[in-house]
């Protein structure tokens, strides 16, 4: 089996949630019927109108979702791939190597799944798109990737789900030049809009500060901030 990965990007609409509604109700059950399992899709609603930490460059097409799913060989993906472009302004797949680095339930900060497929998760999912600097070699920016943020952030942020996948090659032509996509999931809004909840500071000023020191020294080890991509979403998985 192999992992496929869809952004969509495209203008915002008057409906926060046209979106969602084109993807869950039209395009996922497709996906499906053409052979996808495991479909995940992410999608920017009314739920999840947040501010993420890294604003979007001015005139930048927002990200409006993200689908993912698995083929037993991605060869045959093209009615997969045809159906997804037609759903926005810009597509762009992936194939990726994920790593589930928690789920829920792994940790203190959420139960284990309980709510059934097709289901919005609770909370709110970021999805963060990461390219490599010139200033690193490949092998470089995966050990820090994998040694040191992956622990570094799972121990000052309360994330309750974190998807790690590591772009194999792109599926499009023109797609961007992305090694990473992330998907973190956080408990609630609060969690994402308050510092002393993001760094789960528990209160303490000084503690936020060493948290927030350490994350942004970690991040800007390996990855150019100006060129961060990200963006909150709801998550709907559209599996058991």
């Amino acid at each position: 089996m192999e992992k496929l990965i869809y952004l969509l990007w495209g203008p915002r609409h008057a409906d926060p949630n046209h979106y969602r509604d084109a993807l869950l109700g039209r395009v996922a059950p497709e996906l499906q019927r053409l052979g996808a399992e495991r479909v995940t899709v992410n999608v920017d609603d009314a739920d999840s109108d947040v501010p993420t930490p890294v604003p979007l460059p001015k005139g930048e097409l927002p990200l409006a979702a993200e689908v993912t799913f698995w083929l037993e060989c991605h060869d045959r993906r093209q009615a997969h791939e045809e159906l997804l472009a037609r759903a926005a302004e810009r597509c762009a797949g992936y194939l990726v190597t994920e790593s589930l680095w928690s789920d829920y339930g792994d940790n203190r900060h959420a139960p284990r799944r309980d709510w059934p497929a097709g289901t919005r998760s609770p909370g709110l999912v970021m999805v963060t798109l990461l390219e490599k600097p010139e200033r690193l070699t490949y092998e470089q920016w995966v050990a820090h990737w994998y040694g040191v943020q992956s622990p570094v952030s799972a121990e000052i942020q309360p994330r309750t789900r974190y998807v790690r996948n590591a772009v194999a090659r792109p599926l499009t032509p023109g797609a961007p030049p992305y090694l990473g996509i992330v998907e973190e999931c956080w408990p609630s809004v609060a969690h994402l809009t308050d510092p002393m909840l993001f760094y789960d500071a528990g209160g303490s000023k000084q503690r936020l500060r060493d948290n927030m020191t350490r994350m942004l020294e970690s991040v800007g080890a390996f990855l150019d901030i100006d060129r961060i991509r990200c963006a909150t979403m709801s998550e709907y998985l559209l599996f058991a």
